[in-house]
């Protein structure tokens, strides 16, 4: 008879149990805002709304609209959210808390500059998709690219060239420049992250990010936010004739100095260890000889952007509005089937920023409306009335608050749509001819894109290459900024003279 045999001995014991059912638990990983950031956003907003007193020349619900906007600015600053998510979140606050109504909320999203702006990215996408961006920009590097020097001004100069017709400078450095600038770095031996950096590829990099700045403020469509600071001067009663022409006429001298100006400062300040460059026309050459000849779709693209040009340039005559030139421009292109409906939907970025752009210009107009902007701009403008300031000092004061403040900003659109009305309206408030206040406040907005790795969509592209390091990024930042100011404050007022505009 067979004894049944006895169960294996286990080693386990309650304790072992409860320390491995310990371990199986474990919290989810958190997939939603940052909680110090988020806390921080919301606290300034109701610290400011109950603890500060409300001035009696504004209503509650103006006060109360300035807290969900001051926390709005924060949470754009800190970054509890993506962008898109967090105006959206604070868009539906503004209706909750029944500070503004559903139709005030979202009427901004009808506004003629962020539809312009949304088309602007499809642009931007027919230029790269077709490759046409790159075929320019492969040009000058055939002409002027014998020497590293003359390397940079062939792409600083291809950009100025395009930039009128692609208003992103994101799109701008990550579709063609940047590309193109790895290319002849990786061809001349010089890596990211390496000590070869500097032999070539840092020196192209920052070049490239500088002189940005002085073709996105050349044109009125080459950056987005040139068209948000026209919409929002108009909204505060300066009346800009002719707008592309007129922007350009204000512009063109001191933004041509700056960029050529540039390359060459940098050239001394930060120089490149390879000062000439033989294989790049060459490597250029290759480039386009494989492309071969200009292609149908870049010629349907080149036409219809000279087109939409044109009438950007006359539409004021014509009685065409900017958003309706660019609208035909986007129709012919679907219609040619240089870009399809997928092109578009695919273009994140677009839609993204109709998003949160919709929000803040939505906020910075209702803050218009209810007397927040006039009362700010008053209060400051009788502070420096106090110091015995000439409008001019006031000017001076004013433009150097608002150009430093970007090393809170991460973006110049949100730049512009948090300050730039309040700024308007407080050199108005000084007296400051309103034309010229309102070009000047444009033109900085473009200046201060190459402050910081993250002051601009294009200085974090750049800044990702790996090519220019943290300490040398901020370094030439600020020297070529405090530059520009030079460059604008003495030739751009010498010309701006020329020009009457301080009697506007």
């Amino acid at each position: 008879m067979s004894t049944p045999s006895s169960p294996l001995p286990s080693n386990t014991s309650p304790t072992s149990n409860t320390s491995r059912h310990r371990r199986r638990i474990s919290l989810p990983t958190w997939k939603g805002a940052k909680p110090i950031p988020l806390a921080i956003s919301i606290l300034i907003g109701i610290l400011f709304r109950f603890a500060v007193p409300k001035p009696h020349q504004l209503s509650t619900k103006a006060w109360q609209l300035l807290a969900i906007f001051l926390t709005t600015i924060s949470g754009l600053i800190l970054g509890p959210l993506p962008v898109g998510a967090w105006a959206f979140l604070c868009l539906t606050l503004t209706v909750v808390t029944k500070t503004l109504t559903f139709a005030a909320a979202f009427a901004a999203f009808t506004n003629e500059v962020i539809w312009l702006i949304v088309a602007s990215f499809f642009f931007s996408r027919g230029f790269i998709k077709t490759g046409l961006g790159d075929r320019v920009a492969l040009c000058f590097v055939c002409w002027l690219g014998k020497n590293t020097l003359g390397l940079s001004y062939g792409l600083a100069l291809s950009e100025a060239a395009i930039s009128p017709a692609i208003p992103s400078t994101t799109a701008r450095a990550g579709g063609i420049f940047l590309p193109i600038i790895k290319s002849l770095a990786v061809t001349a031996d010089s890596h990211p992250k390496d000590d070869s950096a500097k032999k070539l590829g840092a020196y192209l990099v920052q070049s490239q990010l500088q002189c940005s700045s002085s073709s996105s403020a050349l044109f009125l469509t080459a950056a987005a936010q040139n068209l948000l600071c026209v919409k929002l001067a108009e909204g505060l009663g300066v009346k800009i004739s002719s707008k592309w022409l007129t922007w350009f006429k204000v512009s063109c001298i001191p933004a041509l100095v700056s960029l050529l100006a540039t390359p060459v400062i940098l050239y001394k300040i930060f120089p490149p260890e390879m000062k000439d460059t033989p294989d790049a026309p060459l490597m250029a050459r290759r480039r386009l000889d494989q492309m071969g000849p200009i292609k149908s779709d870049q010629w349907v693209m080149m036409i219809v952007m000279l087109v939409t040009v044109a009438l950007w340039i006359s539409g004021e005559a014509l009685g065409l509005a900017s958003v309706i030139t660019a609208m035909l421009g986007l129709s012919l292109l679907l219609a040619f089937g240089i870009l399809d409906w997928d092109d578009c939907l695919s273009e994140k970025s677009a839609w993204d920023t109709l998003a949160w752009f919709g929000v803040l210009i939505g906020m910075a107009t209702q803050l218009t409306t209810l007397g927040v902007v006039a009362w700010m701009s008053n209060a400051v403008a009788n502070f420096l009335k106090s110091l015995s300031l000439h409008w001019f000092g006031a000017f001076c004061v004013l433009q150097s608050a608002y150009f430093f403040i970007h090393y809170l900003f991460a973006s110049q659109t949100a730049h512009v749509a948090a300050l730039y009305s309040a700024f308007l309206g407080m050199c108005l408030a000084s007296k400051v001819p309103a034309l010229f206040a309102a070009l000047a406040l444009g033109y900085n907005t473009n200046l201060f894109g190459a402050l910081t790795h993250y002051s601009s969509g294009q200085a974090a592209v750049y800044y990702g290459a790996g090519y220019v390091e943290l300490r040398d990024v901020f370094r030439l930042g600020i020297i070529i900024a405090l530059i520009n100011i030079v460059i604008w404050g003495l030739v751009g007022a010498g010309w701006w003279k020329i020009l009457g505009l301080y009697l506007h």
